[in-house]
């Protein structure tokens, strides 16, 4: 299959490229720089150059392509609103050139606020406070006739990054200080990005129209437990925040690091098969990376 994948030089669209050439699929690969080029053309895919907001590029990519993943974003969460609203415009524009064939759309979400303390499932639809449109897009051009699902995603790691825990990595070395809100029980969903990478892969040739999988290996990391592991790695303290300490402290992330979260991926084994394989946890991860060089 010819699969045009957008985000295919980050983080995780990157290992996703990887495995789809591994099982026999072509690869076109969006690429916005010369370096970006150079290392999908390394990774055996072909260039497509454009960004997010060259929409006729989107269009084009998508209308020669037997099948779109979408992993690309904006992470600038200064302009998230901004961002989100980019996001949105790109999944309408992949959607256009896709509607009325079979050809499927796999758009990427997150997970944090699908389902707000109590385990979220696939069957939980977005909440009406989740920041980030995504998935309100696919529904949009699944009204339109495009084959499209939803891969949501937790914090995806391996050892050099790890979703929103890279900032709280970042937060730390810039405070001095490791922290967490309240007790720390709250918990984040966590996945190894090769197996984030695989789950796409089966999504792409097992999935349906309209379903929403979970890319979750583990269900909930503690918080208290992951500001612990970054205090390890920086050697600085692991404190305690209030709630009402928490927007000072953390800004943006405020929003994200008292939530409890907790995120089942039952659903999305059952139906593609898919397993998280013997990958290192996330606190493993933060155990072994190299934070003089994060």
């Amino acid at each position: 299959m010819h699969v045009f994948v957008t985000g295919a030089t980050g983080f995780i669209g990157s290992a996703i490229v990887k495995e789809l050439i591994n099982a026999g699929h072509q690869v076109l690969g969006m690429a916005r720089s010369d370096a970006g080029a150079k290392s999908l053309t390394a990774a055996g895919a072909k260039v497509h150059r454009g960004d997010l907001e060259d929409l006729e590029s989107l269009r084009s990519g998508a209308a020669i392509s037997d099948a779109v993943i979408h992993t690309a974003f904006v992470h600038d969460f200064s302009k998230f609103e901004a961002n989100c609203e980019i996001d949105r415009r790109a999944i309408e524009t992949l959607g256009s050139a896709l509607a009325g064939s079979d050809r499927p759309l796999i758009v990427t979400s997150g997970i944090a606020l699908a389902a707000p303390g109590r385990l979220a499932t696939e069957e939980d639809r977005p909440t009406p406070t989740m920041p980030r449109v995504s998935e309100e897009a696919a529904d949009a051009v699944a009204a339109q006739g495009v084959c499209a699902s939803v891969v949501r995603l937790p914090q995806v790691h391996d050892p050099v990054k790890q979703g929103l825990v890279t900032y709280m990595i970042a937060l730390a070395r810039e405070k001095g200080v490791s922290a967490y809100v309240g007790e720390g029980r709250n918990r984040w969903p966590a996945v190894h990005r090769l197996d984030a990478a695989r789950l796409y892969k089966l999504a792409l040739e097992k999935g349906s129209a309209g379903a929403r999988y979970h890319a979750v290996a583990e269900e909930g990391v503690p918080l208290r437990e992951i500001a612990a592991a970054i205090g390890r790695g920086l050697n600085v303290p692991v404190v305690a925040k209030s709630p009402e300490e928490a927007a000072a402290h953390f800004g943006w992330l405020g929003l994200f690091v008292g939530l409890d979260a907790p995120a089942s991926s039952a659903l999305t084994q059952q139906r593609l098969g898919w397993r998280p394989t013997p990958q290192p946890g996330l606190i493993s991860d933060l155990d072994h990376m190299r934070y003089s060089e994060a």
